[in-house]
């Protein structure tokens, strides 16, 4: 007779377990997020404050403008948030 009821809980159950490894799941994001984004803003405050750059070889000069900077600054940011789990686990 209460069959019904026993489904709804179970299913209840697992629904409320799925909701809460998104939530995990999206923390953890949002927080790899923040750390390329602050890299991204260091890299951009380097190419402000440095200005353009130039690479130069036996090949010839080659300019480096902001955009591979702040990509730059993105990548480290990325590696310090690796650091950073790396250290938790």
């Amino acid at each position: 007779m209460f069959g019904w009821l026993r489904l709804v809980w179970r299913k209840g159950l697992r629904t409320s377990a799925l909701v809460m490894s998104k939530k995990n799941k999206w923390k953890k994001i949002s927080e790899g997020g923040g750390f390329a984004a602050g890299g991204g803003l260091l890299g951009a405050a380097v190419s402000a404050t440095i200005g353009n750059m130039g690479l130069a070889g036996a090949f010839g000069g080659i300019a480096i403008g902001a955009t591979p900077v702040v990509a730059a600054g993105a990548v480290v940011g990325m590696a310090a948030y690796g650091v950073k789990k790396m250290m938790e686990e």
